[in-house]
């Protein structure tokens, strides 16, 4: 039925219908006008008002970021990055494919910057603090020196973790090796470690100042040891020959007081450097070779940033050698990081309060490197990068790294304990300017700078 409508349909119309291809063509010229007429009715063109607003708004935006220097000014430095900061992170880039590593940072270019934080202990919640750098305990008034931390300025140095510290020293054995430097840095580590686990003395050496320790945090099964060696290779302190006292140091032999030890340690801190400054015989190969300071005796003098040198280098070689010859074979993964020089600060007599009288640190470029300073942490720049690389070449498992602390260190004049190495220094009163005590302008106070040591050491091994 409905075809017969549409053929009767089409019989009466046929006069009407027009040829199929003009038809299509016409209809294809009605669809181009209706999709003309809906685009004008529903996406009208901007007018000149909205572009004039578009405008206005982009100066806006813009504006606060036309002068960049005024802009870094006026914002505050990014935060350190803090432990469980995990919704800071990219989701995406978990599933990125790494890039190469980025170079190390170099935390030997910085400034310091003031900090509102408080140190994680203090002169009375932590018991292994040698009573000389507790500046706090003693009654040091002033607590300005706590609060500053060391700003790098091309990459971060992040506040120090104890529990990151302590989930990589688990089942480990971290030994400090050196000159009292070594210990008020190895000490510091220990107040920071306590900050979050407690250590447990399990060996002390029978001298006055305990040169030879051995702390255990059971819950971590970890070990820090204290090993004095103030030249690293063998040496009678301050030894008497012929009446006069100076230091024999024997360039050929090692102390084996620790080196004995390098086959159960996971990492050790070496740090020297003091020792060498004092009058000094050298040895070598069973003959007296030269001397420092020693116009009294009859041998050649030198100045000790040969033997300085030396020291450090054939320590380095000896570590590297033990470690593939008795230390377990190459692929035992074993760190040795160096501290660098850290100066002194001595701006008078030792025993007059006015020794090391500064309350805050210098500004960046306000104290440069004098010589020594700058020769002796060259000296041990330059032997890690060549400890270092002789044990990438060879796949030991050796990693050697440089803790270059010498230019932040001296710029921390403030950070020493002066008179307040003993309690209540001035107590019996008088004019403090003039009255003699014995300073210290070398060791730190602690909490102090020292502690930033550690921050370095702590991501110089997780690297």
């Amino acid at each position: 039925m409905v075809t017969n409508f549409l053929q009767k349909y089409q019989l009466q119309n046929h006069q009407l219908l027009l040829p199929k291809k003009q038809f299509v063509t016409y209809a294809l010229y009605a669809l181009i006008a209706l999709a003309f007429l809906h685009y004008l009715l529903f996406y009208p063109t901007p007018t000149s008002e909205k572009a004039v607003v578009v405008a206005q708004v982009r100066e806006e935006v813009a504006a606060p970021v036309s002068d960049p220097v005024n802009a870094r000014q006026q914002l505050p430095p990014p935060p350190a990055p803090q432990q469980g900061d995990e919704a800071l992170r990219n989701p995406q880039a978990e599933d990125e494919v790494p890039g190469p590593a980025p170079p190390p940072c170099d935390y030997s270019d910085g400034e310091w910057v003031p900090d509102a934080r408080p140190p994680l202990y203090n002169g009375t919640s932590c018991g292994t603090i040698k009573d000389g750098q507790n500046c706090m305990a003693h009654g040091r008034p002033d607590t300005g020196y706590l609060y500053w931390r060391w700003r790098p300025r091309r990459c971060d140095l992040p506040a120090f973790s104890p529990e990151a510290f302590l989930l990589w020293l688990r089942n480990r054995h971290l030994a400090f090796v050196g000159d009292s430097l070594a210990r008020n840095q190895a000490e510091s580590l220990l107040c920071l470690l306590a900050s979050r686990s407690p250590p447990e003395l399990a060996y002390r050496d029978g001298s006055d100042e305990g040169r030879f320790r051995r702390f255990v945090f059971r819950e971590f099964n970890a070990t820090v040891s204290v090993f004095w060696s103030p030249f690293l290779v063998k040496a009678d302190e301050k030894a008497e020959r012929h009446g006069v006292r100076h230091n024999n140091v024997f360039l050929d032999a090692f102390d084996e007081r620790w080196m004995s030890w390098l086959g159960a340690l996971d990492a050790a801190v070496l740090s020297v450097g003091h020792w060498f400054l004092i009058p000094g015989v050298y040895h070598d190969g069973g003959l007296v070779v030269a001397c420092h300071d020693c116009a009294d005796l009859n041998h050649t003098e030198t100045d000790f940033f040969g033997v300085y040198k030396d020291a450090v280098r054939r320590t380095l070689a000896e570590v590297a050698r033990r470690h593939g010859v008795g230390g377990g074979g190459a692929g035992r993964e074993m760190v040795v990081a160096m501290t660098t020089f850290s100066p002194a600060h001595f701006e008078g007599d030792w025993d007059k309060a006015g020794a090391c009288p500064r309350k805050r640190p210098y500004r960046a470029g306000e104290k440069g490197l004098g010589y020594t300073e700058s020769e002796m942490r060259k000296t041990v720049v330059e032997a890690v990068r060549d400890a270092a690389a002789d044990a990438d070449a060879a796949g030991s498992g050796l990693r050697f790294a440089a803790l270059d602390v010498t230019t932040l260190a001296n710029l921390r004049p403030d950070g020493h304990p002066g008179p307040y190495m003993h309690k209540d220094p001035f107590a019996g009163g008088g004019d403090v300017g003039e009255t003699r005590v014995q300073n210290d302008c070398v060791h730190w106070c602690m909490p102090g700078p020292v502690d930033t040591f550690n921050e370095i050491l702590l991501q110089t091994i997780l690297r």
